[in-house]
């Protein structure tokens, strides 16, 4: 530390680890420090002190002092240091103002929350202190690097400006409130700390046209000026809702400023997750979505106005060249636009489970026989539930639908990735309009952990149906939960000991009949369609069993068959005579 004073008074301050503030007046005659310049001067030379070791050089109206806050060896009074002793207290002060910035560093770093190491760190002596014997080795450890996340979360703002006008959201099932109150619980529970949060982006026009005509795609994705140069001949008349909003029909809003825009960015946060989680840069992900997939591709319907999951898919072909897509759809309500734009596509596999009571639910399609088209047969699956709500479908129901239809399918075949329609509005909790069924929220986690053993753990789950506030928070819980690798909560033993009902057997023992002439791995399921979970696992216990002594039966049976036979005819040789 270097001080340039006048000759009436100075302050000192020490660089000690105490950080202690050393102040001298140099008027002050009892004061030794001052008592020591006056003896040197008016020569340079060396004070030394308890506290500090001062190099000092008078002028004639000042002092330009050298303070080292150190003890040194005792040296005559007022004796002319050697260009040997003035390079070590200038080495001496370097090392300190070296260790003063460093633990200044320390002490910021500290602060941020981030750790810093000192590699060979010990304690030192005072002999060792000094820069002859130590060279104070400080490795400063580099901030920690960003977190590598696997599953990723999608969650804009904007989407929540798709509301209807009236502002009354006890009217309009498809509310805004259901992405801000999974957002939330996600906050609460500490989910969402553990996943990235990636940023969404608005879809192109040439995106949507992958899928949607191009009237379509002007007509919901762009601003009422673009819409007036539509042809009025394919232009659709809005309604007025009871409510006074506008709509396309009696349920689906349509606010007349922010619904392109946010129907758009709803389809680009599909979009960026699905190339995120094809590229391997996630590995799961979970979208918070307002819009669920339209129904068909060139009418809109339903809530819906642009099919997210579909467009993704196709533009998962076209640049990237995934070649083996898997879309499941649980949605209650059948996704007949996803299954069109796919209907002649053995690339890409559709499995949709929904309530279909022979046509009688909306929106009446996806019958169990609608197996696809030309390349494309066998490759569109209509898990469809009959029988109504007596008795409705519940975990048993669906966990059986998925050990033997889904997962033997989606085996054998194969994909490179999984994309699921994940409505929730077959959640207990929704009246029987919107769905009626019993299944748990903990069932969907269960079905996504089965998901996640396809494709290499590839799975996006895209938010669809579901309106029931309770429910969707709880089943969007369970999901993340799974994509995260969680522990799920246990069924308890009724559940696993529940038999499907008698509606949901005959469901699947059709579907079964039906589908098998495309998938072979089917056979096996047809007999213990109507078995209880634990029923099922006794049952592949023993067929295990089973298959490993029937294996170890024909490693033996080939060892004996190996042995080495001397043949009849073969001559024996004599005995040497006695």
């Amino acid at each position: 530390m270097c001080l340039h004073l006048d000759a009436s008074s100075f302050q000192l301050i020490s660089l000690q680890k105490q950080k202690e503030i050393l102040q001298f007046n140099i008027k002050s005659p009892a004061n030794s420090f001052h008592k020591a310049l006056q003896d040197a001067a008016p020569h340079e030379g060396r004070y030394i002190n308890a506290s500090c070791c001062c190099l000092y050089s008078p002028t004639k109206h000042s002092l330009h002092i050298t303070v080292c806050p150190m003890k040194c060896p005792p040296v005559v009074k007022g004796a002319i240091p050697n260009l040997r002793t003035i390079m070590r207290f200038q080495a001496l002060l370097l090392e300190q103002q070296r260790i003063h910035q460093l633990r200044n560093y320390q002490a910021s770093m500290e602060a941020a929350g981030i750790p810093i190491s000192y590699a060979g760190h010990r304690p030192l002596s005072r002999a060792q202190s000094s820069p002859a014997t130590a060279t104070f080795p400080i490795t400063v450890q580099e901030p920690p690097s960003k977190p590598q996340f696997t599953t990723g979360l999608v969650y804009d703002t904007l989407m929540l400006k798709h509301q209807c006008t009236c502002g009354n959201t006890n009217r309009h099932p498809e509310h805004a409130g259901r992405i801000q109150s999974i957002w939330s619980r996600l906050q609460e529970t500490g989910l969402r700390s553990k996943c990235e949060c990636i940023r969404g982006r608005k879809a192109s026009l040439e995106e949507l046209q992958t899928i949607h005509s191009e009237q379509h795609t002007l007509l919901y994705g762009t601003n009422p000026l673009n819409r007036q140069k539509l042809d009025s001949s394919v232009t659709p008349m809005f309604v007025m809702l009871p409510c006074g909003g506008l709509g396309v029909d009696s349920d689906t809003i349509w606010n007349e400023i922010h619904s392109s825009s946010a129907a758009r960015l709803a389809v680009g946060c599909v979009i960026e997750l699905v190339f995120k989680v094809a590229s391997k840069e996630l590995k799961l992900s979970f979208l918070l979505s307002l819009f669920t997939p339209t129904p068909h591709s060139s009418t809109t319907r339903g809530f819906c106005y642009f099919n997210s999951l579909a467009i993704a898919t196709k533009l998962l072909q076209h640049r990237l060249n995934v070649s083996k897509i898997l879309i499941v759809d649980w949605d209650v309500h059948h996704g007949n636009g996803t299954q069109q734009a796919f209907y002649s596509d053995p690339n890409v596999l559709y499995i949709s489970l929904h309530r279909y009571d022979d046509g009688n639910f909306f929106p009446g399609s996806g019958a169990p026989d609608e197996v696809g088209t030309g390349p494309g047969v066998g490759f569109n699956v209509n898990m469809a539930w009959t029988g109504g709500l007596d008795p409705p479908m519940s975990d048993a129901e669906y966990l059986t639908a998925f050990r033997t239809v889904v997962m033997p399918i989606a085996n054998e075949f194969a994909p490179e990735m999984v994309l699921v329609s994940s409505g929730f509005d077959a959640v207990e909790g929704h009246p029987a309009p919107l769905g009626g069924y019993k299944v748990s929220a903990k069932c969907f986690g269960y079905l996504t952990k089965q998901l996640m053993g396809l494709a290499g753990g590839r799975v996006v789950l895209a938010l669809e149906g579901g309106h029931d506030l309770t429910a969707i928070c709880d089943a969007s819980e369970a999901c993340v939960s799974a994509l995260l690798g969680n522990e799920l909560e246990p069924f308890t033993q009724e559940v696993l000991q529940q038999r499907p009902n008698p509606n949901a057997v005959h469901s699947i023992e059709n579907v079964i009949e039906i589908q098998s002439k495309y998938w072979r791995s089917l056979e096996r399921f047809s007999s213990t369609v109507g078995y209880s979970l634990i029923e099922a696992q006794k049952c592949d216990n023993e067929e295990a069993e089973t298959v490993t002594a029937m294996a170890s039966l024909s490693m033996e049976v080939k060892q004996g068959a190996g042995a080495v036979k001397r043949p009849d005819d073969e001559p024996m040789e004599e005995e040497p005579p006695m």
